[in-house]
């Protein structure tokens, strides 16, 4: 029986996440939903679960680094607007060999269009959001206890591809500006989205009427990353995991 690789069985541990969260069971399970002749018919074993994607819960940060990836590559694909060339920006290209397809008397995507996709990729696992992100903000030695690095990256990262899918053409100040603006504007809501589902997409979209996304201030750069690194804290905390 042939054998997969790693980054083909991470594509096919996505959809295993709404039903058995971001876990190593989950990556054990890809092997059955491989095509005829290759599906095994166990799930594989502790030993190779940690050879493929890491020791311990290292494997579980393989797994939700993907899956936030992906949700990058999700952010373009809205329907009825244009969608960018693949592979361009997006570094979850190498997660799916699907490419975008024209869609006729197609418009601009809106910012707003793109963050409402992203809070819908993040839907169906609403339950194992709070732990994932208190994972990937743990250090693998324990101490501290929080980095907010990933925070940080997650929302830029985000907010970047934002720009990106709506063809975004702020230069140099500006650019630094506009995008701390929008990951500030999505942290509030993904962290919103955990407690209170259904009014996530009224909550993004106050905040894209009442903030200066448009007018981004050097003043709000220096802001934006201190009140992301909170909300994440807040999200790892309702987890009850710190």
């Amino acid at each position: 029986m042939a054998s997969a690789s790693s980054t083909r069985l991470l594509r096919l541990a996505l959809p295993l996440v709404r039903t058995h969260g971001f876990t190593r069971e989950a990556l054990s399970r890809t092997v059955l939903a491989l095509s005829p002749g290759e599906a095994h018919t166990e799930p594989l074993s502790d030993t190779a679960v940690s050879a493929l994607f890491g020791q311990g819960d290292e494997a579980r940060r393989t797994l939700i680094d993907a899956w936030l990836k992906e949700g990058l590559r999700h952010m373009s694909f809205v329907p009825g607007v244009e969608r960018p060339a693949a592979g361009v920006n997006l570094e979850a290209a190498e997660l799916s060999s699907a490419s975008p397809v024209p869609v006729a008397n197609a418009r601009k995507a809106t910012v707003r269009d793109v963050l409402h996709a992203r809070l819908e990729y993040n839907e169906p696992v609403l339950p194992f959001l709070p732990e994932a992100f208190a994972l990937i903000s743990s250090p693998s030695s324990g101490i501290p206890p929080f980095d907010p690095t990933k925070a940080i990256k997650h929302a830029a990262a985000v907010s970047d591809e934002a720009c990106y899918v709506t063809g975004d053409q702020s230069l140099q100040l500006e650019w630094y500006a506009r995008r701390a603006s929008l990951a500030a504007v999505y942290a509030a809501s993904e962290l919103h989205q955990l407690t209170s589902p259904k009014s996530a997409y009224s909550f993004l979209d106050s905040l894209l009427d009442a903030s200066s996304v448009a007018r981004s201030s050097l003043h709000e750069v220096g802001l934006y990353s201190g009140y992301i690194v909170k909300s994440w804290k807040g999200i790892i905390k309702s987890a009850g995991l710190v």
